[in-house]
């Protein structure tokens, strides 16, 4: 019988919480299970692996970063939007270093984690759609902007700018740069 109080979700709750406290490295069942007072064998009555775990926290922590980008671009298009969506990008990505660092960066062969991830791209999507651009060179520009976002977001979570200069100012240009290069390789929108 599941303890009382004890559900899939407050499993992953848990794990959440034991990723922000001491980073992904921490993450097994043993330590989830101290955090919720269970013994370990208790947990597999609501995931079935530590696999099966990370597959929720994939999915949990896609959807908080899909809804984290797609309010800051929402009412917005162009140059606006991509600038808010690589500023949520990068904001939930230094908010949240540990998180970040368990989102899947390549496609999950899990389907609800899939379908995760395909629910994150289509904000980028969205957003590129509105400079005008067909669906490949959406697919390009993606890439592109997410290479950028992706990099900038792990060098700065992990210390790796280390030289006396504002961080906060490199990136602002770095975010002029993309947006100008969009801009400047995008065909005007088709009416």
């Amino acid at each position: 019988m599941p303890r009382a109080g004890l559900s899939r979700d407050a499993v992953v709750d848990a794990a959440l919480a034991l990723v922000d406290a001491e980073g992904p490295a921490a993450l097994t069942l043993a330590a989830v299970a101290a955090r919720t007072g269970v013994a370990t064998p208790s947990l597999y009555k609501h995931v079935g692996s530590l696999a099966d775990l990370r597959n929720l926290l994939a999915v949990r922590l896609f959807d908080e970063f899909t809804a984290a980008t797609t309010t800051a671009v929402l009412g917005l298009s162009g140059d606006a939007a991509l600038e808010a969506l690589m500023r949520a990008y990068h904001d939930y990505a230094v908010t949240h270093p540990h998180r970040y660092a368990l989102l899947p960066q390549a496609p999950d062969p899990d389907p609800a984690v899939a379908a995760a991830g395909n629910r994150f791209v289509e904000v980028p999507f969205a957003v590129l759609r509105g400079y005008g651009l067909d669906d490949d060179e959406v697919v390009h520009a993606t890439r592109i902007a997410r290479a950028v976002m992706h990099g900038f977001a792990v060098l700065h979570t992990s210390g790796g700018f280390g030289l006396p200069q504002d961080v906060d100012e490199t990136f602002d240009r770095l975010v002029a740069t993309v947006v100008r290069g969009i801009a400047a390789t995008a065909r005007p929108a088709r009416g």
